[in-house]
């Protein structure tokens, strides 16, 4: 298990194939299959295989991925947390995904602070971007919570022919409110 950021209440740790049952689980939740899109991952071999060929492949390659979000206390995975570098887009972008079980209790705030301070303290990124369903209103308030702005919509990024929200933190230009985050 590699650690990756610890937080008051949370550990962010890398992917492994003996996350894939609540891999599965994560991927076949509602929300996610109404805001983020069926992967068609239905059985645990396919979870092994998009954990692989997704977050373990992309750390691999980049050095940065989604992590597993576990409370500290019991080891409880809640959801996933990190930085993602898409071919679609130019920057890399924080995204998450939790179970609604653990949703309204601070959880994705506390990850998504760490991911950003990590993004900028740990691989110098001077911009961050994140993209969201237009209706997913609650994704959008944590993005514009952790210092993201509106930039632009993106055309047919969706695999539903939908548009996506972009939403960008450029850390020359400001981001205060993270402990730990000063502009150069």
């Amino acid at each position: 298990m590699t650690i990756i950021l610890e937080t008051d209440r949370l550990i962010l740790r890398r992917l492994t194939c003996d996350d894939a049952e609540f891999y599965l689980e994560l991927v076949n939740d509602p929300s996610w299959l109404r805001f983020i899109g069926d992967k068609g991952v239905k059985t645990l071999d396919a979870a092994r295989e998009a954990i692989l060929s997704g977050p373990v492949a992309m750390h691999e390659r980049m050095g940065f991925s989604f992590y597993l979000t576990e409370l500290k206390e019991g080891g409880v995975p809640i959801g996933i947390c990190g930085l993602v570098k898409r071919d679609s887009l130019d920057d890399v972008d924080i995204g998450f995904a939790f179970l609604p079980r653990f949703w309204g209790k601070g959880y994705a705030y506390e990850a998504a602070s760490a991911v950003m301070a990590y993004g900028r303290n740990t691989f110098g990124f001077d911009r961050i971007v994140a993209i969201a369903s237009p209706d997913n209103h609650s994704s959008i308030k944590l993005i514009e919570k952790i210092g993201l702005k509106f930039e632009q919509m993106l055309p047919l990024f969706r695999s539903d022919g939908r548009p996506t929200s972009l939403f960008a933190c450029d850390f020359r230009e400001s981001f205060h409110h993270i402990a730990g985050m000063t502009p150069e």
